[in-house]
């Protein structure tokens, strides 16, 4: 029950994010965070397959519903959801991953967390931004969106899991 109410709260946390702050920020047309991809990412290693997919899925098509895109979330985030354990099991040992918890650089190790938060946001982006151009003809556009986001989106995502991961104290 700890863990549903913890990850009901990331949900809750991310989408909020996503839909008050980044949608609004209007920085350039290049530079668009998709930070709820830390829904997915943080999700405990040992999570089931099956879970895994279906949580991306809920936040896609919450993400789709909210953002009015048409699909595009879903897709993108599915496939994020897809490539995450054979992500973790390039990067990991697998006797470590068998142990479970959740993907954090203390866990996993600063080095090795940035490799995969990099991995699936970079997955992430080049499929959400493909997809929303449509067209090879803006490649290069596209190429700079993806790479400009995902730079950001990694730095939110990483601040977002040293906050998600930290021990509280509580002090009496």
């Amino acid at each position: 029950m700890y863990r549903v109410t913890t990850y009901s709260l990331l949900f809750l946390i991310t989408v909020l994010l996503q839909i008050f702050l980044f949608d609004n920020l209007s920085v350039s047309i290049y530079l668009n965070p998709l930070i709820y991809v830390a829904f997915v990412v943080l999700l405990p290693v040992d999570a089931l397959p099956v879970l895994v997919l279906l949580a991306g899925l809920l936040m896609g098509a919450a993400m789709d519903f909210l953002m009015g895109t048409a699909g595009i979330n879903t897709m993108a985030t599915l496939l994020l959801a897809f490539v995450r354990q054979p992500v973790l099991t390039s990067l990991y040992n697998r006797d470590d991953l068998r142990e479970g918890g959740i993907p954090s650089p203390e866990r996993l190790g600063h080095h090795v967390f940035l490799n995969y938060l990099i991995v699936l946001v970079l997955v992430h982006h080049t499929v959400f931004f493909t997809l929303e151009a449509l067209s090879w003809s803006h490649a290069l556009r596209t190429a700079v969106r993806v790479v400009a986001s995902s730079a950001v989106t990694v730095a939110v995502v990483w601040l977002l899991s040293r906050m998600f991961t930290a021990k509280f104290v509580v002090r009496l």
